[in-house]
């Protein structure tokens, strides 16, 4: 329990930076925040290994590369399901992801 609520809250402050990067990006509250971090774990839980298996042979073709678009691809659909979430265009999506993964894992190797 403890490590989900050290994933949860550093994923919300990771989506709260995110429109400090990209002016593309919205988050109206942390309340958006955490609803948005609760739903990207979700997605990551249940879409995102489905999208990982389907996109398997393009992803070995691009070394792996693939592998970023399909997170942009989560978190555009975390934006689309979370009110008060925005994220504006497919090249932010992916960047956002990028940076999402790298705070977020900064942010927990200092909680826990």
């Amino acid at each position: 329990m403890n490590r989900f609520l050290a994933t949860l809250i550093s994923n919300a402050l990771a989506i709260l930076v995110i429109p400090h990067i990209f002016s593309s990006a919205y988050v109206a509250n942390l309340g958006s925040a955490l609803s948005a971090a609760l739903v990207l774990g979700l997605v990551n839980a249940l879409i995102r290994p489905i999208m990982v298996i389907l996109a398997l042979p393009i992803t070995l073709l691009t070394f792996g590369l693939f592998a970023f678009v399909i997170n942009g691809a989560v978190l555009k659909i975390v934006s689309g399901i979370v009110p008060g979430f925005k994220i504006g265009g497919w090249v932010n999506a992916i960047l956002g992801a990028l940076v999402l993964s790298f705070i977020s894992n900064f942010i927990q190797k200092i909680i826990a």
